[in-house]
C-alpha cells in the first residue's frame, strides 16, 4: 500500500514547499480509481484543499462523480480539455484525476506545472490498451513523476495476477467505452490465448 510521504516540517511554509505527481496505473478492474478515492479522502481527512478531475467523456457511472467499479465514489469536476484543470484548480493543495488516458497531450504538461506551484497531483490511469501497447498519455506521465504505483487485478480466466485488459469488441477503435461485457482483466498467458483465438476468427 502507498504511504503518503512526508518531506518535514521545513517544507511547511508557503515559500518552501514542494509539489509532486504520483501515478496509479494497471489493467481495468485492478482498483485504480478504488485507491486514487482513498488517497483523495485521506487528504481531505488533514484538511488539505482538494479538487478532482475526470474527462467529461467518461460517464459510464456517473456524470461527474468519480466511481470505481466496486461503486466507491467522490465528488468530481468533467473537463473537456487539460488544461482546463489548471484554470479550475489554481486555489487547493492537492489535484486528483481520474482516466488521465483519455485527455490530450496536454495533461502531461498541465500535471507539471501543477506539480511546479507546490500541489500534489495524484492521477490515475490504463497504462496499456486492449492491444497491451503503452497507453499516451500514461506513459509520460510516468516518466515525470516521482511515485509510480501499479496496481494489478485478477485474471478472469484463470484466477492468476492479471496486468492486460482484453476486449471482446473488436471494432479497432484504441477507445472504447465498455465494462465486464466489453472487458476482461487477463494474465500476460491467458491474454495471448485470447489474442490467438480472435485472429483465427477473422
Amino acid at each position: 500500500m502507498f504511504i503518503e510521504p512526508n518531506f518535514g516540517s521545513k517544507h511547511t511554509s508557503k515559500k518552501n514547499e514542494t509539489g509532486w505527481i504520483e501515478i496509479i496505473c494497471g489493467s481495468m478492474f485492478s482498483g485504480k480509481t478504488e485507491e486514487l478515492i482513498r488517497r483523495l479522502n485521506r487528504a481531505k481527512i488533514a484538511n488539505l484543499k482538494v479538487e478532482i478531475f475526470k474527462p467529461a467523456t467518461e460517464t459510464r457511472f456517473h456524470v461527474e462523480n468519480v466511481v470505481s467499479h466496486d461503486r466507491k465514489e467522490i465528488r468530481s469536476t468533467p473537463v473537456q480539455f487539460a488544461n482546463d484543470i489548471l484554470l479550475l484548480a489554481s486555489d487547493c493543495d492537492l489535484v486528483g484525476i481520474d482516466e488521465a488516458q483519455f485527455f490530450d497531450e496536454e495533461i502531461v504538461d498541465v500535471s507539471i506545472k501543477l506539480a511546479n506551484t507546490g500541489k500534489r497531483v495524484i492521477i490515475a490511469g490504463l497504462d496499456m490498451d486492449y492491444m497491451a501497447r503503452p497507453f499516451e498519455p500514461m506513459n509520460d506521465l510516468m516518466a515525470v513523476a516521482e511515485f509510480v504505483t501499479k496496481t494489478h487485478a485478477i485474471c478472469m480466466k484463470c484466477g492468476s495476477i492479471a496486468s492486460y485488459t482484453f476486449r471482446f469488441n473488436d471494432s479497432g477503435k484504441q477507445v472504447f467505452l465498455g465494462e465486464k461485457d466489453i472487458y476482461e482483466a487477463r494474465c500476460r498467458r491467458c491474454y495471448n490465448l485470447g489474442m490467438k483465438e480472435k485472429k483465427k476468427k477473422r
